[in-house]
């Protein structure tokens, strides 16, 4: 079909269906509904829809989101956070934020604040990140967290901070709405993503990259994301199994090297 035949199906001007081809105009979800019907395309209505609604929030840098300092990120987590029943959360090198230590978050915030000039509010921002934490003892939500074996010794922080910080994980693990898994460093899987994410629910899923946040919300996404998850979570170990290998890493830690 040409641009002109699908101008004159829908009532346009043939000049609006060139803007939204080549990215001039963004299209309303009324124009993608009609567009989309016009082209016997129905079925790709709701992940056009979902990328019209986020086209301006997908990709946000760190600079420009960090911009007044890490506090007003953490409280935007603390307000997303809330809205979201079941986290499936996935991070292969770094204990994840909702699990850190005060001392942990004081160090890898530290090291973001300078490797991006950002306004120094670390007090503030590790309060808020505590706070965020409050999620884990009420309400009605659920956590499947999935973490890298190298996490539990990955040098990111100093061994002080990371024993105290495994001694919390042992903690964590026990509560009855955290399912914490570790995948063992030799576990056999058939697929390794390279990033961590967050999924919520399945509405979106967050990607953390050096520069940026990545928000997608785009169902067809999602959906890839849950399976890549799912993928991840099969190789991993939990309960005792998973215990027995935070408390091996802490052995690893208070064995004086040679």
């Amino acid at each position: 079909m040409t641009g002109r035949a699908l101008a004159g199906l829908t009532g346009w001007h043939f000049t609006k269906v060139s803007k939204l081809e080549n990215g001039v105009q963004n299209p309303s979800e009324d124009d993608i509904r009609i567009w989309c019907e016009h082209c016997h395309a129905c079925d790709q209505i709701s992940d056009l829809v979902a990328t019209v609604r986020s086209i301006d929030t997908m990709y946000v840098e760190w600079r420009r989101q960090l911009a007044s300092g890490t506090k007003r990120r953490q409280r935007e987590s603390i307000r997303f956070e809330a809205e979201t029943k079941f986290f499936r959360v996935f991070e292969p090198l770094l204990i994840p934020g909702i699990l850190q230590t005060a001392e942990y978050a004081e160090a890898v915030l530290s090291r973001v604040i300078e490797f991006h000039s950002l306004p120094d509010d670390i007090e503030a921002g590790v309060q808020a990140r505590m706070e965020r934490q409050q999620i884990l003892y009420k309400g009605n939500h659920r956590f499947h967290i999935v973490i890298g074996q190298a996490a539990l010794t990955l040098g990111v922080v100093d061994p002080d901070i990371l024993v105290g910080q495994l001694d919390k994980l042992l903690t964590l693990s026990s509560l009855p709405r955290v399912h914490l898994t570790i995948i063992p460093t030799r576990a056999k899987h058939g697929y390794l993503p390279v990033h961590g994410f967050w999924i919520l629910d399945t509405r979106e899923v967050l990607v953390e990259t050096i520069s940026a946040e990545i928000k997608l919300t785009q169902p067809r996404e999602v959906a890839v994301y849950a399976r890549a998850f799912e993928r991840m979570a099969s190789s991993a170990v939990s309960g005792k199994q998973a215990r027995v290998l935070i408390t091996r890493a802490l052995d690893e830690l208070s064995t004086p090297s040679s």
